[in-house]
């Protein structure tokens, strides 16, 4: 190819330039950057080419080689080489200086057995040295464990002071202000412990026509007492009434609640949560006491409005007693005559509340009645106070064959003769339902058992102690598997304190860890369970499991 061309270029449709192109030759060797070569005519074809010519690197005055040429595998061979030495001596025609030379005597010589000697006692007093430092490390250790161990224990027992302090403090708290029926049975149980001292006072200090007078003063004092204890009986039913109806109203207007996909919580308010958002409100304003005429006013007013809005003898009667406080209101009558007045005003909008025509949202908390034809089924007469009632109504204890008295005479029957208090027995039962229920392994058992039975199994059974300490604080004992692997039962349980059952849970073996006479108490004990347990029928089916557990075993 010439090194330069004419090329023909059509600028117009009709028109044709002539333009000269200059053909520049390459200077260098084109880097062949993929292709094949046809073995026949000896034609390469390349994959690609570059036109772009390479920059040349600045000659710097240096031969510089590629790694291949500067990378040297080296090795190393030990050689021994000749070191000639020689002595130059003074002899005749040479004279050496002497004045440097030092004479030099042989040392005592030392053998292979002393020289082993001395090393051992070398090794003897490093020895010595490291266990004096490994003696005081361990000592030190043992005093700091100590230490910690004492600060545990202190604070251990301050924590169980502390409780204890606690539990008597509500204690006393539940007998000067008792508001749940727990805390009046502790009330009856202290005034029967207090009846019985001052009987037992009587007839061993006293005689004949004195001893009959202290007797009626002492009647004439529980009398007293009992009385008390029913006035404060109301006061608590009547707080735990108002308690109870704005927990209910509350409950009613709380929002939709539902849990996304991510964890959170939504709420949404409906139009009847809002409803009855809006009467809580109010019935929450008008059953206050002791605020200013005015607003007693306006939230009477507001209250007007709102039951106006539906018309019927409920809407009409609360309207009416509405005009009749503020018309009194405005005569300044006292505020102690208008309590009764407020009282069915608030009775009435209660009532109001309640409906659900008027509060629809209330539909989904309120007790549906069942069915008449159904309740018939599950009702059960009460002998003492001759009234039909729901099977609920009627506490059955394990050993129970019949249906007794219901709650209510029970507990009449409670106050009036033993006055015992189930506080206690309520409280361990409760500690062992939770701890059955983190093992997680489907119990049952623990969920038959009452509270009677419980309290029939802790005082006739384990005698109201511990198995180990024979602690008799009811409050710091708690029940717990003998054998942590089954599930509990009356004869697989053990009474013990809260720091017992610790210990006793982290067992593994428990033959080990226990003395057979130990052991053979504990068995003694489960034998006399299983046959108090085994009169109840709902029973038969887990203690055949365990016979047969035991068989197998």
């Amino acid at each position: 190819m010439p090194d330069v061309i004419t090329v023909r270029v059509q600028t117009d449709s009709d028109s044709f330039q002539d333009v000269i192109v200059k053909i520049e030759r390459p200077a260098y060797h084109k880097p062949f950057l993929g292709g094949f070569k046809n073995r026949i005519t000896g034609v390469e074809f390349h994959n690609a080419g570059s036109q772009t010519i390479p920059k040349k690197r600045p000659d710097k005055g240096i031969q510089l080689f590629c790694r291949e040429a500067q990378a040297v595998f080296e090795q190393n061979k030990p050689q021994q080489t000749r070191n000639t030495t020689s002595t130059q001596m003074t002899k005749i025609g040479l004279y050496v200086s002497n004045m440097t030379d030092k004479l030099i005597s042989p040392g005592k010589y030392l053998t292979a057995e002393e020289y082993h000697k001395r090393r051992l006692e070398a090794v003897i007093v490093l020895q010595r040295y490291f266990r004096r430092w490994h003696a005081i490390n361990v000592v030190q250790n043992l005093r700091e464990e100590k230490r910690l161990r004492l600060a545990w224990e202190a604070q251990a027992e301050l924590r169980r002071k502390k409780e204890k302090e606690e539990k008597l403090r509500r204690e006393h708290e539940r007998r000067l202000n008792p508001k749940t029926k727990e805390d009046f049975e502790l009330l009856y149980h202290a005034l029967e412990l207090w009846r019985q001292e001052e009987t037992e006072r009587i007839n061993r200090t006293l005689t004949g026509a004195e001893r009959k007078a202290a007797f009626c003063g002492l009647l004439e004092q529980e009398a007293q007492l009992i009385a008390s204890i029913g006035r404060h009986k109301l006061n608590a039913d009547e707080a735990n009434l108002q308690k109870a109806i704005l927990h209910f109203l509350d409950k009613c207007a709380q929002p939709k609640r539902w849990k996304a996909y991510d964890g959170k919580i939504t709420e949404m308010d409906t139009q009847y949560t809002l409803r009855a958002r809006e009467l809580f409100e109010i019935y929450r304003s008008i059953s206050m006491n002791d605020i200013p005429k005015d607003e007693r006013i306006d939230v009477l007013l507001t209250l007007r409005r709102t039951v106006k809005e539906h018309e019927c003898k409920l809407t009409r009667e609360i309207v009416e007693l509405i005009d009749r406080e503020v018309d009194l209101m405005s005569r300044e009558v006292k505020e102690c005559n208008l309590e009764g007045l407020r009282k069915r005003i608030c009775t009435l909008f209660l009532q109001y509340i309640k409906t659900p025509k008027f509060n629809p949202e209330v539909a989904r908390i309120l007790k549906v009645p069942p069915d008449p034809l159904k309740l018939y089924k599950n009702v059960n007469f009460c002998r003492s106070c001759e009234n039909y009632l729901p099977s609920s109504e009627f506490p059955v204890p394990a050993n129970s064959r019949t249906i007794g008295r219901c709650r209510l005479c029970c507990k009449l029957n409670n106050e009036a003769q033993q006055r015992d208090a189930f506080l206690k027995y309520k409280l361990i039962l409760e500690n062992l339902r939770k701890s059955e229920a983190d093992y997680q392994d489907d119990a049952k058992i623990v969920f038959l058992v009452q509270h009677q039975d419980l309290q029939y199994m802790i005082e006739n059974i384990w005698g109201c102690q511990s198995a180990l300490s024979a602690c008799s604080d009811l409050y710091d004992l708690v029940m717990v598997r003998w054998d942590k692997q089954c599930e509990w039962s009356p004869w697989n349980t053990i009474l013990l304190t809260k720091d017992e059952a610790d210990a006793h849970l982290k067992l593994c073996n428990l033959q080990e860890a226990y003395e057979a006479a130990f052991i053979h108490r504990i068995k003694h004990k489960h034998i006399r369970a299983k046959t108090y347990f085994a009169q109840i029928p709902a029973m038969t089916s887990f203690l055949h499991r365990s016979d047969n557990r035991a068989n197998a075993n």
